[in-house]
């Protein structure tokens, strides 16, 4: 079992900056492939970033060079960041935390807002 809890959304002007935090928690996150998914209003879930297991990093193209994610690990409990510079309109989303878990499948955390205005 793996719990998730996002924190830090909230709304900000075109090219301001946020963060956003996952705190990570469970007994099989070594095998859990971190990453950060975002759903606008009307459009289908995207994967914005991710963490492997061996510390690879992917970004979604849209936010190449203006998000960096980054990963903390102490035992069973993990955290898990995402900062957002440059933010753009079209980054206004609903953000949700997941770990995927080799052998097991995805736990998602319960998402938090990010809006941004022009």
């Amino acid at each position: 079992q793996v719990q998730l809890v996002e924190s830090g959304g909230g709304s900000v002007q075109a090219g301001g900056s946020l963060k956003l935090s996952c705190a990570a928690s469970g007994d099989i996150l070594r095998w859990c492939a971190m990453e950060w998914h975002r759903q606008a209003l009307g459009k289908e879930r995207e994967l914005v970033s991710s963490i492997t297991i061996r510390g690879t990093i992917t970004y979604t193209d849209s936010v190449k060079g203006r998000f960096t994610i980054s990963q903390s690990q102490d035992n069973t409990k993990k955290t898990l960041v995402l900062q957002m510079n440059a933010l753009k309109t079209e980054d206004t989303a609903v953000y949700y935390c997941a770990a995927q878990c080799a052998g097991v499948g995805v736990y998602w955390g319960q998402g938090t807002q990010v809006t941004v205005s022009s």
